[in-house]
């Protein structure tokens, strides 16, 4: 199976009933110190959106987001959130949040063009958040800054995970490691992205990409970013070595978000000028949206990795290809 791993002579430590228990153990105490950390309020968030507004998250750019007609506005079209970057500096502005305050919310998406495997699913599902910043904090101490504050959830979580069940033992190293993509590059120059990731985290078990989006020195971007949300100079991706399957697993990704001159420069960039007459990239121009902070966390990808398990479906419910839930079952992987 090309897009299965099967770690040698793998067993979950818990069944499915208990996985459910360990799910809830693994959110409950992770969302609340992250509430903590970074001064958040719960807010209700939207599952779809109107495509006109320029909200959704284009991704990479080529992944087709879910649509549907509805019934009582003439089948007009709307759009199921792809992630909620862009809504959220918004909601910032409209619910009426203060300098220094943020809010955080579950996101559920579908990803219909994703290539499914051990970690990848077309069911998304995390915490979406956000944080008003002043101007004179969009610089990389106060990114730094950020990412060592959800580290340190990440870890109090581990500490937490490792008290209530035996078999698992703490990983991650006390300090999260910072690099810049052009320096991972410099670093592994014949290696891909994924492989450079993979090397530099298996090396320092936690780390912190910055400055993903634009291209390198040798012309490729690193990874895709859309162009209208994070800030390329000011984003970042916390990644975590997981020895259950010998990868780089990303928990986390982040960033400042635009403000008016990164966003030209970006859209200019990515060969899409014309997203400036949208309603959201409109306010950004007009200065009309508070300066931010935010990103997301995978839900099902932090329990995940703190069950130790080897498959998301393990604790999340999807649809996969029959094959795969096959030679998962007959390894011992219980796909819900």
């Amino acid at each position: 199976m090309e897009h299965l791993i099967i770690p040698e002579n793998y067993s979950s430590a818990l069944n499915l009933h208990d996985t459910q228990i360990g799910i809830k153990t693994v959110k409950d105490f992770f969302q609340s110190l992250l509430v903590r950390h970074l001064n958040l309020l719960r807010v209700s968030a939207p599952l779809f959106i109107d495509p006109a507004s320029g909200m959704n998250d284009n991704l990479n750019g080529y992944e087709r987001p879910v649509s549907f007609g509805i019934l009582e506005q003439n089948d007009y079209r709307a759009e199921v959130v792809q992630s909620l970057a862009k809504w959220k500096r918004y909601a910032l502005e409209e619910y009426g949040f203060s300098l220094g305050e943020g809010l955080y919310t579950d996101m559920n998406a579908i990803r219909r063009d994703e290539t499914t495997d051990n970690i990848h699913s077309i069911f998304v599902d995390q915490w979406d958040w956000e944080k008003i910043i002043d101007k004179k904090d969009r610089n990389l101490e106060t990114l730094k800054a950020t990412v060592c504050d959800v580290y340190k959830a990440l870890r109090k979580t581990e500490m937490y995970m490792a008290i209530q069940y035996d078999y698992i033992e703490e990983i991650l190293p006390r300090e999260i490691f910072f690099i810049t993509t052009q320096e991972l590059a410099d670093m592994f120059p014949d290696n891909t992205p994924k492989e450079r990731e993979y090397f530099i985290t298996k090396a320092k078990g936690a780390v912190c990409i910055m400055q993903i989006g634009d291209k390198l020195e040798n012309g490729e971007p690193h990874d895709g970013r859309a162009p209208d949300y994070d800030d390329w100079a000011l984003n970042a991706d916390i990644l975590v070595y997981y020895p259950v399957l010998d990868i780089a697993l990303e928990l986390s990704s982040m960033g400042i978000r635009v403000d008016k001159e990164a966003l030209l420069s970006q859209l200019e960039k990515a060969g899409c000028p014309e997203r400036a007459e949208l309603p959201f990239q409109k306010a950004i121009l007009n200065e009309e949206l508070p300066y931010t902070i935010g990103g997301g966390i995978g839900q099902s990808r932090i329990c995940m990795f703190f069950l130790r398990k080897a498959h998301i479906g393990e604790v999340q419910c999807s649809i996969w290809p029959e094959e795969i839930r096959k030679e998962a079952e007959a390894h011992g992987i219980q796909l819900l």
